[in-house]
């Protein structure tokens, strides 16, 4: 299975809570736990993920984007950043373009 498949399996195993995400009934809230337990199986796919630097890089352009709700989710995608950006494959969604490097 792909990361991408194994954060995907996590997200929808996580407990339902029906605020925020217009897209589907996925949560846009996740605590501390959930997110290690989300990128300690992404780190079992280190083919999958992009390089530290460029997580915190990317991360740090998530930070100050107005985009981020909670502290964890992208409005645009509902996405939990600090997983996304950990994804090779992905791209920031800003509608504007990405704004990762």
């Amino acid at each position: 299975m792909s990361a991408n498949a194994n954060a995907a399996a996590v997200v929808a195993a996580q407990p339902k809570k029906r605020e925020g995400c217009k897209g589907c009934s996925a949560s846009v809230h996740a605590d501390e736990e959930q997110l290690q337990r989300i990128l300690a199986k992404l780190a079992l796919h280190p083919g999958d993920c992009v390089p530290d630097a460029q997580y915190a890089a990317r991360l740090a352009l998530c930070s100050e984007c107005p985009s981020l709700q909670y502290g964890t989710t992208c409005s645009h995608c509902g996405c939990f950043v600090r997983v996304r950006a950990k994804l090779a494959a992905k791209s920031c969604p800003h509608p504007k373009g990405s704004r990762w490097p």
